[in-house]
């Protein structure tokens, strides 16, 4: 358990509500990387706009995954509607996008060179 009673608490919700323990860790990262990107502010001082930076950082500057941001906001949803009761409505942020990658494929002539 942690030395913080507000994740211990967001630990005893998720447990009560049966997620299985790698998504009460993977939920608990991601909450506690959002702590930090606001200075370590508690979320309770926080809203919908902080939520929409978060997610709008992910995308941008970290360039991760869309799901990985679905992830991250489910995470916070799960905390803002049943730990804090604070709904933060439609965010209207939008999703990371990843174009696909397409592999390098040698021709036959490169092939032969080597």
């Amino acid at each position: 358990m942690s030395k913080s009673p507000f994740l211990n608490q967001i630990r005893q919700t998720m447990r009560m509500r049966g997620y299985s323990i790698r998504t009460e860790k993977t939920y608990i990262g991601w909450i506690k990387h959002y702590i930090r990107y606001h200075g370590r502010k508690h979320p309770a001082e926080l809203g919908a706009e902080h939520v929409k930076g978060f997610l709008s950082y992910l995308a941008n500057s970290r360039n991760v995954a869309i799901n990985t941001q679905k992830t991250a906001l489910n995470a916070l949803a799960l905390l803002y509607n049943q730990i804090l009761r604070q709904p933060f409505g439609d965010l209207e942020f939008q999703y990371a996008k990843q174009g696909r990658r397409l592999p390098i494929v040698l021709s036959q002539s490169e092939v032969s060179k080597y």
